[in-house]
């Protein structure tokens, strides 16, 4: 598991941008975290690290926003009102898994079954009004830890 800390949301913006710079194309990340603890404003930061131009935005409504630049794409899903098979279904999250693009689950934990086995998981703890905790680990860690 690998934990790093910011101070800021700009911060934030940062290491994710750094992060998305690291993983492949198809990559897989699932959040975990409450309300407000930066689950956009860390996917804001990787899809500008990708050099997409995009105003990003929660998912909250659309369910899936889709980012797309000239050599990568992201689709940012928000699985709060997920609340079983069915309605996963229908937001075409398995149609995507196949994409090549980049994909970010907020509340992910609502399907967690449902994602790849290699994805990355990002358990979000809001420190103070502007400070935050990432830990970063593989979905078995997170499993364990759940």
């Amino acid at each position: 598991m690998t934990v790093f800390e910011t101070k800021s949301a700009n911060q934030t913006r940062q290491k994710a941008a750094e992060l998305a710079k690291t993983l492949k194309k198809g990559s897989v990340i699932g959040f975990l975290g409450d309300l407000g603890a930066g689950k956009t404003a860390f996917t804001r930061g990787f899809v500008e690290g990708l050099g997409i131009k995009a105003d990003v935005s929660s998912p909250t409504f659309a369910i899936c926003n889709d980012y797309i630049g000239e050599e990568s794409r992201v689709l940012h899903y928000d699985m709060y009102r997920i609340d079983s098979w069915d309605d996963l279904y229908s937001t075409g999250f398995f149609d995507s898994l196949d994409s090549g693009a980049y994909i970010l689950v907020e509340w992910s934990e609502n399907v967690f079954g449902a994602l790849p086995e290699d994805a990355l998981i990002i358990k979000i703890d809001k420190l103070d009004e502007n400070e935050r905790r990432f830990s970063l680990m593989n979905k078995q860690e997170a499993e364990e830890l759940y």
